[in-house]
């Protein structure tokens, strides 16, 4: 890193433009990821220079960059191309709760302001504390998270944590702790076994279609099919680790189960 603290910063993923914006250092970034949507003034105010596998080198290079942020091992290879051009990379690897609240913490300290940081972190921890504790003792309701159809992929981490704080059961946690998308792979029949009472699904970068989950043959019998409790949330709120899980995407985990809860 060239200076202290880094004045031109590049994020490759959502969750860290975000935090930058509410550490009130946005004035710090210099490039955002393409898919960066929060807040909404970010998409008038700052370069596109990556997807999320790939990005614009020379792009990036040209806007001589104190510090990149990015974001687990889909991203390493970009990473590697950075250090070998002799950029500063930071590559997070938040894959839980405590991890998103970490990144807050850790990317205060990357640019100075670690007090305001811990602050934020703090309030995300506390606020899902107090909505943890609302439902405590209270009926919970078994939980199928769908992240993409084809194949199917059941919950990461973080969200998985989120239906638990929120007063449901992910009904594949233990798929929840694999990072990588592969091995959260599920079978149809290995859903309709488990009959969730509520399904949520994400899919990342596509609308999701209610109908077609529903039709999927054998599902009819599932009580959350049954009952007509499948809800989309929008994959910026919750599959960004980050500020936007952890408020927005939360609050929309909790809406979706609230007539499941007694």
């Amino acid at each position: 890193m060239r200076r202290f603290p880094p004045e031109r910063i590049v994020c490759l993923t959502e969750e860290t433009v975000e935090t930058l914006y509410l550490l009130g250092q946005e004035r710090r970034i210099v490039g955002v990821s393409g898919y960066a949507v929060r807040p909404p003034r970010v998409r008038r105010e700052k370069p596109r220079v990556s997807a999320f596998t790939s990005a614009d080198l020379p792009k990036i290079l040209a806007l001589e960059p104190d510090l990149v942020l990015a974001f687990s091992d889909l991203q390493a290879n970009i990473a590697a191309d950075l250090a070998r051009a002799g950029i500063a990379v930071h590559l997070f690897n938040q894959r839980d709760v405590a991890g998103c609240l970490a990144m807050i913490r850790t990317l205060g300290a990357l640019v100075g302001v670690p007090d305001r940081a811990d602050a934020l972190a703090q309030g995300y921890a506390d606020a899902l504390a107090r909505a943890a504790a609302e439902v405590a003792g209270r009926r919970r309701p078994r939980v199928y998270f769908e992240e993409w159809d084809e194949p199917m992929i059941s919950s990461i981490g973080w969200v998985s944590e989120l239906i638990g704080l929120a007063g449901g059961d992910d009904v594949f946690p233990d798929r929840a702790r694999m990072a990588a998308a592969v091995d959260r792979i599920v079978a149809p029949e290995a859903v309709i076994a488990a009959a969730p009472d509520v399904i949520l699904a994400s899919w990342c970068g596509k609308k999701v279609n209610v109908p077609r989950i529903a039709s999927r043959p054998g599902w009819a019998a599932i009580p959350a099919v049954r009952d007509g409790r499948i809800h989309e949330i929008k994959s910026p709120l919750i599959l960004q680790p980050g500020p936007a899980a952890l408020t927005d995407g939360f609050a929309a985990i909790r809406a979706a189960l609230a007539g499941s809860l007694a």
